[in-house]
């Protein structure tokens, strides 16, 4: 069963949602709390460990991106919920999961659930291949797994399955190659300490790249690296010449 945790101000929007997916997921998803505000929600974050989180974006004491920024790493998918479009793109850039619009019609919210069950499925095809590879070769020490602090302790992550890091004010957001990010409270210059350089390249102020990914390099209308999931990262001007460096000699 996913542990789900609905977070919204409005207790008939709660209620309604627990229905729907009462109704419609009875035997894949159970709600394990409906909170009322932010305090609430992280706090039973905290407790619950859930899988997904449907959560409100505009509430009365805060929003759900100011949830979020309490975690040192978002290690559950979110479903935002908004009463309001214009928060929409707000919500992609947060790299959420889906956002549904209220009230919540029963097929957007089957087709978020579904976008749900098939990343999860595919982040477990994964991990399996990874463990596979990992059973395989277990001397391997070219990709040590890093320590990065968080509030409970440390999140351990293998450092090839980090695709690139990107800066956010004093936060970084790390990106997996499973698809899947996090977020630390750490500068994006204390992660480049803790990565080896041999594979890891500060491509732009905001950019730390794995080079083993990158699949492309170009200068058309500027300097650009595109990686092996079609992401397109720019290249600071006076990095150009060491990430060509770099490129060339691998």
């Amino acid at each position: 069963m996913v542990k789900t945790i609905i977070i919204d101000d409005e207790e008939p929007a709660r209620e309604y949602l627990k229905k729907l997916i009462d109704r419609y997921f009875p035997n894949k998803f159970t709600v394990v709390k409906k909170c009322k505000d932010i305090e609430q929600g992280f706090h039973s974050i905290k407790h619950y460990k859930p899988d997904l989180v449907f959560l409100d974006i505009k509430m009365q004491n805060g929003s759900g991106f100011d949830l979020l920024k309490q975690f040192d790493v978002v290690d559950f998918e979110v479903i935002f919920t908004t009463a309001h479009s214009e928060y929409a793109i707000e919500a992609i850039k947060q790299s959420a999961l889906d956002y549904l619009l209220k009230p919540i019609d029963q097929m957007d919210l089957y087709s978020a659930v579904k976008k749900y069950q098939k990343k999860t499925e595919y982040k477990n095809e994964l991990d399996r291949i990874r463990l596979l590879l990992e059973n395989i070769d277990p001397g391997n020490h070219l990709h040590p797994k890093i320590a990065f602090p968080t509030e409970d302790g440390y999140k351990l992550i293998k450092s090839n399955s980090i695709q690139y890091c990107k800066a956010e004010g004093n936060y970084s957001r790390i990106f997996l190659v499973d698809g899947n990010s996090f977020i630390l409270a750490r500068t994006l210059k204390k992660i480049d300490e803790q990565l080896p350089s041999h594979f890891f390249l500060r491509i732009h102020k905001s950019y730390l790249v794995n080079l083993n990914y990158v699949k492309e390099y170009t200068n058309t209308g500027g300097n650009y690296l595109t990686l092996i999931n079609n992401e397109r990262l720019p290249i600071a001007s006076r990095k150009k010449t060491e990430v060509l460096e770099r490129i060339l000699e691998r």
